[in-house]
């Protein structure tokens, strides 16, 4: 059975009771977004790091046809992974372009180049998952200020990228 798991083991409890604990979050499928950027773009957030004690943070985000994502760009605290819902998401592995359509993913390891966006003519959906689960919503709700007209300073906008672990190149 060792050889099965090839080293990996389980991680140290981190619940410690005899017994389970009611504690989950559902959120149904007719839930309004939580977030719009532009005309566009809407955001989902589905399991955010405060709401996952910081492991992880999961948003659905629903794109127009013809919709700019994220230009190239890594991070260096988290990976960032993309599991397309429907339609085809253009995504970028750091090497290359692809159109990748309904049930296909990309993992995206700390420091490496990604970026995505929907450049086909019909609506896509996609989700996007970061580990561990920092608080992205500050960073989403600033590119939807931005969207409406907020204007930052070149050196503004870098710096408030920066502290949301967000570097592009």
């Amino acid at each position: 059975m060792a050889a099965y798991f090839d080293g990996m083991s389980y991680p140290d409890p981190r619940y410690l009771a005899k017994d389970g604990e009611v504690s989950a979050i559902y959120r149904p499928i007719h839930q309004k977004p939580d977030l719009t950027i532009g005309t566009h773009t809407v955001m989902h957030y589905l399991a955010t790091g405060a709401s996952t004690r910081g492991d992880f943070g999961l948003y659905r985000v629903d794109m127009a046809p013809q919709t700019r994502g994220a230009a190239t760009h890594f991070h260096r605290t988290m990976s960032e992974s993309f599991f397309i819902l429907s339609g085809t998401m253009r995504l970028f592995d750091g090497a290359r372009w692809v159109d990748a359509k309904a049930g296909e993913f990309l993992y995206v390891p700390e420091g490496g180049l990604h970026g995505f966006g929907n450049e086909s003519d019909d609506p896509a959906s996609l989700l996007m998952l970061f580990t561990p689960g920092p608080p992205r919503e500050a960073y989403f709700e600033a590119l939807a200020e931005r969207a409406t007209g907020r204007s930052f300073t070149e050196d503004e906008w870098k710096a408030f990228c920066e502290r949301h672990d967000s570097y592009f190149v």
